[in-house]
């Protein structure tokens, strides 16, 4: 991708150390998580964490809406990264289901696209480049977290939620984009900058591909977390008969 003298260019020197220190992080999430699920830790843990992404993106969210920054076509609250973070910190805060499902969904396919393919000409340091990344990186250390970290599992009703939930998106954006003649969601016409969507056929065809696309990935992401769950409730249910049989020596009846 090029990009004019100046601007941000995809796998330049500051897009891969993001990309190397996201990677880092999800490491650290997922092995911090594993080892504080189920306590009183994790829980404050993740609240400081709904914090943190409040702090951050908060404040790079306003100064998008300031004269020196305002775009029509960028900084109305729009894309689905705008509502990833939202529902993230939800998820952090509650660790309920079905945002902690959005937050994993929606992190691990349509955040990350927009990390690998990210459309995006301001480069480092300026608030455009720190909003982008700070928002994108930790809407999938969120997920992470949540998910293989505290065992936040989806299951089929919070994926069929989540569909619903991102179909209606695309409905309500589509109709903002054709009153304000913008592209939120890219739902009304490819980026302008190269993507994985340049792959596809033009509108409307790539909108359709993509949400089978997407919900053929969020199935495949699902199914092993449920199998995990399963296991997880299994696990939990043979503990105390594992006690039982060290407190009384007896082994276990067979069936």
């Amino acid at each position: 991708m090029t990009m004019a003298a100046g601007g941000f260019e995809a796998y330049d020197s500051s897009h891969l150390a993001v990309l190397a220190i996201f990677v880092v992080g999800i490491v650290l999430v997922v092995l911090a998580g594993r080892r504080w699920r189920g306590t009183d830790v994790a829980v404050r843990v993740s609240r400081v964490g709904a914090v943190a992404v409040l702090a951050v993106t908060v404040p790079l969210q306003i100064a998008q809406l300031l004269p020196g920054e305002w775009d029509l076509d960028t900084s109305l609250p729009l894309q689905i990264c705008d509502f990833a973070w939202m529902v993230a910190v939800h998820a952090l805060w509650t660790q309920n289901r079905l945002t902690a499902t959005l937050t994993w969904l929606w992190g691990t396919t349509l955040t990350l696209q927009g990390m690998l393919t990210p459309d995006l000409a301001s480069p480092f340091p300026e608030p455009r480049f720190v909003m982008f990344w700070a928002m994108h990186v930790l809407i999938i250390w969120a997920a992470f977290w949540l998910v293989p970290g505290l065992g936040r599992w989806p299951d089929w009703r919070t994926y069929r939620q989540t569909l619903g939930i991102t179909l209606g998106y695309l409905a309500a954006v589509f109709v903002v984009n054709v009153v304000l003649e913008t592209n939120y969601g890219y739902v009304n016409r490819k980026p302008s900058r190269a993507s994985a969507l340049d792959l596809l056929p033009d509108w409307p065809w790539y909108l359709a591909i993509e949400i089978a696309a997407v919900a053929t990935v969020w199935a495949l992401l699902t199914w092993p977390c449920v199998v995990a769950a399963r296991r997880a409730v299994t696990s939990r249910r043979a503990r105390p008969a594992r006690s039982q049989t060290a407190d009384d020596g007896s082994a276990p009846r067979r069936s």
